[in-house]
């Protein structure tokens, strides 16, 4: 399975959206740096969906602002 992920940094809420193939590690990869939080993920079978979802979400408002609507509750 492929992850599409969203991380939050404790302190300045700042948001990090990523796609990975071990959700566990990555997000132990990035804990090394800052202090972040999972908010969110999506699971997919093909790499190419999860790629393509994440190239979405970095690079097209519309569909972070409706991510970000659906989220938030979890984005408090």
């Amino acid at each position: 399975m492929y992850y599409v992920y969203v991380l939050r940094d404790k302190e300045s809420n700042v948001l990090y959206y990523g796609y990975t193939n071990n959700l566990q590690t990555r997000i132990d990869e990035h804990k090394r740096n800052r202090e972040w939080e999972l908010v969110y993920y999506e699971a997919y079978k093909a790499e190419t969906d999860a790629r393509n979802r994440e190239r979405r979400l970095k690079h097209y408002a519309q569909a972070l602002t409706a991510l970000k609507v659906r989220l938030k509750g979890s984005l408090k």
